[in-house]
């Protein structure tokens, strides 16, 4: 039988481990929301990086696809890419190519970083709902899934930036002979706010939401999908004996990404920069019922701007610019994407898209 001072000693020992292991969980608990922290910081960090870097890119491209989707049907001054953007080297110079780049990186680094950082936070709460509805712990995110996760963000990123798209169309479209010279970011926010209310901010929001949900969605579940896929499969050779894909495998990854999203959801993408564009005067044109010219198109809705639209200038005005969009979004997902994991990489940061 134990003495009553070997009782004793087991007690205190059982209280001194007992006491360090709460002082292990509180110090442990101290330090998981700083760690927790610092990884949201790299990884909104990393998405804002591959945003800026993908977007500067293509940004000549990115102009001139703006500009020919609202360009007046009846004073074309280019019908191409190439004559566009010899057009606009020659009438405005090199730093013309680049016109609203500023405001389109200060949209896309913010809207890059929330996107990414939300499609992973959307993958996992929407993987632990599928494991728990179908009991396999194992159990990865299939095409359908990643594509629910890619519309979350994308809907989400778009909400949160729309002013910010809003204004950098009308920075884009804008010449030295528009009527209205926004001077830069702020003073067009604060224009339109003045002029045209709150709610222009948030004009063509709709189709945007709409068409974000098939291009960005299709984005993260064709790249994260072929990538899963090619690791599996390691056909060809493309697979390392670390089990990685390299640089030039993931940027193809990324261009099919983009091709199969941007084709889906262009028509939106012209409808809502359209809309953008109202209660700008001259922003674009079309021909009357009586021939004559008239400025200054209104539309009520997306409805009734596809409907005039097609109405007016035919249903091959919904695809203007895809040539150059096409050129644009293969190297501009492409570089997004990768870029995106060799940050995080260099940040630290494990997790992958494709993980």
């Amino acid at each position: 039988m134990a003495s009553t001072e070997d009782v004793k000693s087991e007690s205190a020992v059982s209280t001194i481990v007992n006491l360090a292991e709460e002082a292990k969980l509180a110090s442990e608990g101290v330090k998981a929301p700083s760690h927790a922290l610092l990884s949201i910081a790299k990884s909104l960090a990393a998405g804002g990086i591959a945003g800026g870097v993908s977007r500067t890119a293509v940004a000549p491209l990115e102009r001139i696809k703006i500009l020919l989707q609202v360009q007046n049907p009846h004073s074309i001054k280019y019908n191409g890419t190439i004559q566009g953007l010899k057009y606009i080297w020659k009438t405005e110079g090199f730093k013309g190519l680049f016109k609203g780049n500023g405001t389109n990186c200060a949209r896309i680094v913010p809207n890059s970083a929330v996107k990414f950082f939300s499609y992973e936070e959307a993958s996992k709460h929407i993987l632990w709902l599928y494991r728990q509805q179908t009991g396999n712990e194992e159990a990865e995110l299939t095409p359908v899934l990643r594509l629910g996760a890619g519309a979350c963000a994308g809907i989400i990123a778009m909400s949160a930036t729309y002013p910010m798209d809003m204004v950098r169309g009308r920075l884009t479209v804008q010449t030295e002979k528009s009527p209205c010279q926004y001077r830069g970011i702020f003073h067009a926010l604060s224009t339109v706010l003045r002029e045209e209310g709150p709610r222009a901010l948030y004009r063509g929001w709709l189709p945007s939401v709409i068409g974000v949900v098939p291009y960005v969605g299709l984005n993260f579940a064709v790249y994260g999908s072929l990538k899963d896929w090619l690791v599996k499969a390691k056909p060809f050779g493309l697979v390392d004996k670390n089990n990685e894909l390299g640089v030039a495998t993931r940027l193809a990854c990324g261009a099919a990404a983009g091709t199969v999203g941007q084709t889906v959801a262009y028509p939106l993408d012209v409808i809502r920069r359209r809309m953008q564009m109202v209660g700008w005067r001259d922003a674009a044109s079309v021909v009357t019922g009586d021939g004559k010219t008239k400025a200054a198109i209104e539309y009520t809705g997306m409805v009734d701007a596809f409907r005039k639209t097609i109405r007016y200038e035919g249903v091959g005005a919904l695809y203007k610019g895809l040539i150059p969009n096409s050129v644009k979004v293969v190297p501009s997902i492409a570089i997004a994407f990768v870029t995106y994991e060799m940050v995080k990489d260099v940040l630290g940061v494990e997790v992958r898209i494709s993980d």
